[in-house]
């Protein structure tokens, strides 16, 4: 196809190419993820409407109607702050997951950024947490709240940053969670930070009076 400058693996293709599903939602979703998630569920039914749901054509589709002069931001994934993989937590257990990101381009990310969940696990209701704006080479820590499954396993979920118009950008970011009986991970981050928050918040003990500190 004229135009098409990305070499796709042909093995790869002619798997979901023999595929033979009309379900149009596992057509969408295998889309999104052979195109790394670059476009939401809307964007791929497009490609994939005006290419008769052929799979492989919407592809092809995508690649000939992308045009290069974008600016993309960069994002690259530095470390796991909390929840390490595969670390154990019980379940039903609320915890904050952690992680550390860096602007990797030459460029200020746009304002309006997010860190949006994509797929897999979402292990809760928070599914976008807003992120501050980073200059080049900036590196940062982003939290979301999220709460552990009610039954024992491996779990995983994936989570991609955003912009205000819809573009994803950047490496693809995992939550990897083992949910078990007696896990101690979510007891002791939840003891870390009530310890955090008493020893930063020491205007608590004076509640009787409008000083922030106690005081009276």
């Amino acid at each position: 196809m004229e135009g098409m400058d990305v070499d796709l693996d042909p093995e790869l293709m002619q798997k979901f190419s023999c595929l033979g599903t009309t379900d149009k939602d596992v057509l969408i979703s295998e889309f999104q993820r052979l195109l790394g998630f670059q476009l939401n569920p809307a964007g791929c039914a497009f490609f994939l409407d005006m290419t008769n749901w052929n799979l492989q054509a919407a592809i092809g589709a995508y690649y000939d109607f992308e045009s290069p002069n974008i600016s993309v931001p960069s994002m690259s994934f530095v470390k796991d702050v909390t929840i390490g993989e595969g670390e154990s937590i019980p379940p039903d257990t609320q915890f904050i997951k952690t992680w550390r990101i860096q602007n990797s381009g030459a460029e200020a990310w746009p304002p309006g950024v997010c860190l949006k969940y994509v797929g897999g696990d979402q292990f809760g209701h928070v599914n976008m947490v807003m992120v501050r704006s980073l200059e080049p080479q900036e590196i940062a820590d982003v939290s979301v709240q999220m709460c552990s499954p009610s039954r024992a396993g491996m779990y995983q979920g994936q989570w991609r940053m955003c912009t205000a118009t819809g573009l994803y950008y950047g490496d693809v970011i995992w939550v990897i969670l083992s949910v078990e009986v007696g896990g101690l991970l979510g007891v002791t981050q939840q003891l870390s930070s009530f310890e955090t928050e008493f020893n930063t918040q020491p205007h608590r003990k004076g509640l009787h009076g409008p000083y922030p500190f106690g005081q009276s």
